[in-house]
């Protein structure tokens, strides 16, 4: 069980989570640098502001790397627009036409977006992330059974939708991971690194030195991966996510 406080600093905002464990661990997310500090239950509420103000240099060097990182611009959905699929720019080709609206990457360099006469853009944007949806619920499952075998663990389920703070989320006690759906629009191999850091969840609840170790067993090059979806565009939307 765990519980939440606050803390502010000047005009930093510190989420404290109190649980069971024994170290405290900092961490600043991604993509509006909200931290969080998770904290032993019964360490005194003046130590955790101390440790807080010790790493405070650390903490504005990561908000500041989140508020310069690349926004994408507002997609209204139409002819010549940019949108990204895994990892790629692609043009959008608008076409009205009668029938089924739907999506399709015909080209390395076009995605087609067919729609019915008056369709709006709220209902092009659901469209546009219903096709991101299913391309993932395509790729997710055969990703998990790898990942799986090398870290030697077993989900009981998985799921995509979008997540505000975070690209990815684990519930340990009904072994389901998350992803978000952002990811589709990332380079493959951060959505590996994605569902392989999820998995390492169900050995190691915290991100502390057992779960790095775990990370660096299955997956040497993890760093690399996590700092290369960190330095992408995230949605001009702050993630619904």
């Amino acid at each position: 069980m765990s519980t939440k406080e606050q803390i502010r600093i000047g005009n930093v905002e510190i989420d404290v989570v109190r649980k069971d464990i024994i170290n405290m661990h900092l961490a600043v997310y991604p993509p509006t640098g909200r931290i969080r500090l998770a904290a032993p239950n019964k360490t005194d509420h003046e130590i955790v502001r101390l440790f807080a103000i010790s790493k405070l240099g650390w903490i504005k060097k990561h908000i500041k790397t989140f508020k310069e990182q690349h926004r994408e611009t507002p997609r209204t959905y139409v002819s010549g627009e940019s949108h990204y699929f895994q990892g790629k720019r692609y043009l959008l080709d608008v076409i009205e036409r009668k029938g089924k609206n739907q999506v399709e990457q015909t080209s390395t360099k076009k995605i087609k977006m067919y729609v019915r006469p008056g369709t709006t853009e709220s209902r092009r944007a659901q469209l546009m992330k219903e096709w991101y949806r299913q391309h993932l619920k395509d790729q997710i499952p055969a990703l998990i059974q790898k990942w799986e075998r090398i870290i030697g663990v077993e989900a009981s389920d998985w799921g995509v939708k979008q997540m505000r703070t975070k690209w990815g989320a684990c519930n340990i006690e009904a072994k389901r991971i998350w992803v978000n759906l952002e990811l589709a629009k990332k380079p493959p191999i951060c959505l590996e690194y994605i569902i392989a850091h999820e998995l390492v969840h169900l050995l190691e609840r915290n991100h502390n030195d057992r779960f790095v170790a775990h990370m660096d067993r299955s997956m040497p090059k993890w760093r690399l991966y996590r700092d290369q979806l960190n330095e992408l565009p995230v949605a001009h939307e702050d993630w619904g996510y």
